[in-house]
């Protein structure tokens, strides 16, 4: 890595009943290619957050990846979907022009398995502007579908995009990747120029060694052109490398809403305060609560 142009510290943040590591946005960089949010859940115990309930709640203009290091999360959608997510799988769901989903700890989990363990990472990619609009969708990807390789005593696996000569089943809608890297020794990467775009890289465990600088855990590491391909990780280190290219126009986040169009997220805003079924539909089986929009969140359209 030959430069690293922002260091961005993993910050707390609360998502309702519990709390996760912020990664991005952040005030200096609010996007890496057309991700547009991570956060880091857990590890926490079953047993110490016996609420782990996000109830129904909104998206547009996004796909949302979720990826487990543990634990299994129960998933229901507007669109009918309800499915297990366990470790090593990914969770893709493409909200398009408006989805509703909720994400809740499994009954048997939450009852017989108490010092069960949730930890994994919350992803956003934005649309692009031709696909903001489309039909919802989701797809769950199987662990044993990802590609997974070695080389020089390091682990690979490809869990969304294409890189490195290689192809993630996830139905991406934009040149983007997101590779998980582990190493039980300490390891040279060199990924020569198998990226495109923006890059970032996330520090889950360990220490990664670049520019004669040491960088611990919970800690992103962001490349404005790519330059990702080349570092030192210590021995038993775990990190995860992502970006893309990123879109000509600007996205705008509002709440849980993702567009380059700030009346369409003030529209999505007004739905949801409406409950407005048609733009966003209940979730069978799952219809009786929601997360009601944020009092006293700012409007957009001072931006305009």
């Amino acid at each position: 890595m030959s430069v690293v142009d922002l260091v961005i510290e993993e910050r707390e943040a609360s998502i309702g009943n519990f709390m996760v590591g912020r990664l991005i946005p952040f005030r200096k960089k609010r996007t890496v290619g057309p991700f547009v949010f991570i956060d880091h859940m857990g590890p926490i115990r079953v047993a110490d957050h016996a609420n782990l309930d996000v109830d129904p709640h909104p998206h547009i203009g996004l796909s949302t990846l979720t990826y487990l290091f543990e634990g299994e999360m129960m998933h229901r959608d507007s669109i009918g979907s309800n499915i297990k997510i366990r470790e090593g799988e990914v969770n893709w769901m493409t909200a398009g022009r408006g989805v509703v989903h909720s994400e809740r700890m499994p009954e048997d989990i939450r009852i017989e398995q108490p010092e069960a363990i949730l930890h994994g990472l919350q992803i956003w990619i934005a649309l692009p502007k031709e696909l903001q609009e489309m039909t919802p969708s989701f797809t769950h990807i199987g662990a044993e579908e990802l590609p997974v390789w070695e080389g020089d005593g390091v682990s690979y696996k490809l869990i969304a995009g294409e890189a490195l000569g290689k192809k993630s089943p996830v139905p991406v809608y934009s040149p983007l990747y997101f590779i998980e890297i582990k190493a039980q020794e300490k390891k040279r990467i060199a990924l020569g120029q198998g990226l495109i775009g923006e890059s970032a890289l996330y520090i889950l465990k360990g220490k990664v060694y670049a520019d004669g600088f040491v960088y611990d855990e919970k800690h992103i590491l962001i490349a404005n052109d790519s330059r990702l391909c080349d570092f030192e990780i210590d021995k038993d280190t775990i990190v995860y490398i992502f970006g893309g290219k990123a879109f000509d126009e600007e996205r705008y986040l509002l709440w849980n809403f993702v567009s380059d169009d700030i009346d369409r997220l003030e529209k999505a805003k007004s739905d949801w305060i409406k409950q407005n079924h048609e733009a966003f539909p209940l979730i069978p089986g799952d219809n009786q609560t929601y997360v009601p929009f944020p009092e006293g969140m700012k409007s957009l359209k001072n931006k305009k």
